[in-house]
């Protein structure tokens, strides 16, 4: 005997309304989003911008700050202030270091005084690069040599005193060793405070690099310079 299947149904697809329907709704959700982007695009921080002196503040977006940032670089007071004063910071290391083969008792501190001297010399000669490519002459206008931008080169961070410096040029073997190594850790902290303001408070690019490079190297001598006292 057979038994025959029960006719089923054709199962039913979706018809053109419902396609509609749901394209819609699919629309809908899409500029949902879009909308929510450019609502969380309009919320980010805005940046202030100080005015020159007596004028007021602007307010811009992060956008417009960067913008107005890669577009204009030029040096201000700090950038070249701090170029002035470094080159004569660094013309005191290249000093103390030319004093060392004479003196020093560790083969190390010569080979130290080595590495500072060859970094720091072609430094001072950037720097004066730098200067006059933006039209700045060594020192302040003004000032005496030695007083770049009003400053007495002497309260600068770090800076060794006359009377140290004697001292210095007096002492041999471990002695000058010792009195090196405590100096020049002072003067390269010196320095990366100077290079600290200016990445502040500076707007060259160029001048921010130098910075950083004297941060980075001078940090690591001064942990060399400290496992060796």
């Amino acid at each position: 005997m057979l038994f025959r299947r029960p006719n089923r149904p054709p199962a039913r697809t979706a018809g053109p309304a419902a396609l509609v329907a749901l394209a819609v709704l699919g629309l809908a959700a899409c500029e949902s989003g879009g909308e929510e982007d450019r609502s969380a695009a309009t919320k980010r921080p805005s940046v202030i911008v100080p005015g020159e002196p007596g004028g007021q503040n602007r307010t811009l977006s992060a956008e417009e700050a960067a913008g107005q940032r890669a577009e204009d670089d030029s040096p201000n007071a700090a950038d070249v202030s701090y170029t002035r004063m470094m080159i004569v910071h660094h013309a005191q290391a290249l000093e103390m270091t030319e004093l060392v083969p004479d003196r020093a008792e560790s083969g190390r501190i010569v080979k130290l005084a080595e590495r500072i001297a060859a970094a720091q010399g072609p430094e001072i000669e950037a720097m004066r690069g730098w200067l006059k490519t933006h039209g700045k002459s060594e020192t302040d206008e003004g000032h005496g040599k030695g007083h770049g931008d009003g400053h007495d080169h002497a309260t600068m961070p770090g800076m060794v005193a006359p009377a140290q410096m004697k001292q210095l040029r007096a002492a041999e073997g471990k002695a000058f060793d010792q009195l090196f190594l405590t100096l020049m850790i002072t003067h390269h902290q010196g320095a990366i405070t100077m290079a600290t303001d200016v990445k502040a408070q500076g707007n060259n690019i160029r001048i921010e690099e130098m910075a950083d490079d004297v941060v980075a190297q001078q940090t690591s001598e001064i942990t060399r310079m400290r496992a060796l006292l």
